[in-house]
């Protein structure tokens, strides 16, 4: 094993030390006997999973199992860990206190086991992102990645906001802007612009566009992103950037309700977009789309990445962030986008 493992152990060990005081701190008396680690990893399970039979499934025990490792453990300690609220649970403040640090010390121990039981165990790591960022940008850089930085077994998520990083597992949050998660560190990363971009073959047929207005009498594709979405800039806003009136224009053309929607309509001919510089810096390489006109518009918010408190010191989890940041930044000033 080499010194990377003991280290992890040490730090691993001061962890343990670390919730076994605090637990006992909670029951307000003498170190006489400490909680099981089964209860301990009952308690991070359900408070998780956010029920009993969900922890008893994940822990290939009975949901009554469950219920007695918690209810020994919150005698032990002479405090209430979770609330039962009909058929559901919420963990107390004292419940709160302990779970970043005993999710993370699990996640831990998971992965200085493997490494004691062999030299093939790889890393874990959960990352989420919006759905168009998920399934277009994302999985090409994730390729680079795994390429330069070794085996880690990577799980990506498509989520829209907000996300519940405890139940499930999450390491490290993708998002635009950065008030869906006040209560967790977020760095905000860039800002990017949207870009008119279209297919090759529909600059030939439509084009050029030798002003912005002359946009205002081709076919555009619009981007509905719903009630619940953050403000992206539309066409409205960007005609009003370039000076012109826009009255004409509310609701003509096609609508899509996703960037990666609106990406394949314009490839495949049908129109004009406003696409982020983050997802058109790949097709606008690759040949399938190119910038209409030169005008950008910035977005109305940063980047950002939110990464919870259990995850914050593992150290794929900073390799990756430290990758992604780099990653993103780069897309975003992209020549191809610049230009």
């Amino acid at each position: 094993m080499n010194k990377p493992s003991y280290q992890k152990i040490f730090i691993l060990k001061n962890e343990i030390i670390w919730l076994y005081e605090k637990i006992t701190l909670l029951k307000r008396g003498p170190l006489n006997s400490l909680p099981s680690l089964k209860g301990l990893q009952a308690l991070e399970v359900a408070a998780r999973t956010g029920s009993f039979a969900a922890a008893a499934r994940e822990l290939s025990v009975s949901p009554a199992a469950i219920s007695q490792l918690i209810r020994s453990l919150e005698e032990q300690v002479a405090r209430k860990l979770f609330y039962r609220i009909n058929r559901g649970i919420t963990p107390t403040e004292a419940g709160l206190e302990i779970l970043p640090r005993l999710s993370a010390a699990f996640e831990e121990l998971n992965d200085v086991s493997q490494r004691i039981m062999g030299s093939g165990h790889r890393s874990r790591l959960t990352i989420s992102a919006p759905p168009s960022v998920a399934s277009s940008w994302l999985p090409a850089r994730i390729a680079e990645f795994a390429a330069h930085h070794g085996a880690t077994d990577i799980f990506l998520r498509e989520d829209n906001d907000p996300v519940s990083f405890e139940r499930d597992r999450i390491d490290i949050r993708f998002s635009y802007g950065r008030f869906h998660y006040q209560t967790h560190a977020t760095e905000e990363i860039v800002t990017d612009v949207v870009i008119p971009v279209c297919a090759p073959d529909f600059l030939k047929r439509q084009g050029p566009f030798k002003s912005a207005k002359d946009l205002g009498d081709a076919s555009l594709i619009h981007t509905d992103w719903g009630p619940a979405a953050a403000t992206f800039p539309a066409w409205r806003n960007w005609f009003q950037a370039a000076g012109i009136e826009t009255d004409h224009l509310t609701g003509r053309g096609l609508v899509a309700n996703s960037s990666i929607m609106a990406i394949n309509l314009a490839a495949a001919g049908l129109g004009i977009i406003l696409c982020q510089g983050l997802l058109a810096a790949g097709p606008i390489a690759e040949g399938r789309l190119v910038r209409a006109f030169d005008l950008s518009l910035a977005q109305n918010q940063p980047y950002c990445l939110t990464i919870p408190q259990r995850s914050a010191n593992r150290p794929v989890v900073s390799i990756f962030r430290n990758w992604l940041v780099e990653t993103c930044v780069n897309s975003v000033h992209s020549p191809v986008v610049d230009s």
